[in-house]
């Protein structure tokens, strides 16, 4: 069985860091521990395989940047021929204190420009999401700034522990299930 796991963010080394670019930063480390590389030569991304116990996972770091993200996803799920309850975004959100992790399994774009863009590629709201809360410390109007800001000191030191948590919630979703998956992660986190 296969699935897309799909980390959202910027290409660009001026966005490497920033809190936007979570769904990036948390794939890396689910390759690293899985020892694979991304091949950066791929159409509309980044793209890793790996396989999770009898499971094939194709990550994506989509280099459409966020506002067309749509584009990797609809591609790479038509090219690898995978089904829509089998595709995992990972997005930024701001709704969400710093470090949270819900999973969903369908739901609005919340007025995040990625997932508005793939709702629309997709024409639909009901693929699995991966939420990775980034807070909303920032004065009013200053929202584009703070998601394209690093993370402070006080979160980068947090940051490897709530990534390693988002990494083993992918997983999870991959080998049990969403429902499954949420029920043991969403209530603890």
């Amino acid at each position: 069985m296969k699935y897309l796991v799909v980390g959202l963010g910027n290409i660009g080394q001026e966005y490497a860091d920033t809190r936007h670019n979570i769904g990036f930063m948390v794939l890396d480390a689910l390759a690293k521990a899985s020892n694979v590389v991304f091949d950066v030569n791929k159409r509309y991304g980044a793209i890793a395989e790996m396989k999770l116990k009898n499971k094939q996972l194709v990550l994506v770091k989509p280099s459409t940047y966020m506002n067309l993200s749509g584009n990797a996803v609809r591609y790479w799920l038509q090219k690898e021929k995978i089904e829509l309850e089998n595709l995992l975004v990972i997005v930024d959100d701001l709704a969400l204190p710093f470090g949270s992790l819900r999973l969903k399994p369908k739901g609005s774009d919340a007025g995040h420009n990625g997932l508005k863009h793939i709702q629309e590629t997709l024409e639909t709201s009901n693929y699995n999401r991966l939420r990775f809360g980034i807070g909303n410390d920032f004065p009013l109007g200053a929202q584009i700034d703070f998601v394209l800001n690093p993370f402070t000191g006080e979160e980068q030191k947090q940051l490897p522990e709530r990534i390693e948590k988002a990494v083993a919630i992918i997983k999870s979703f991959c080998l049990a299930g969403v429902e499954i998956t949420m029920n043991q992660f969403n209530k603890k986190l």
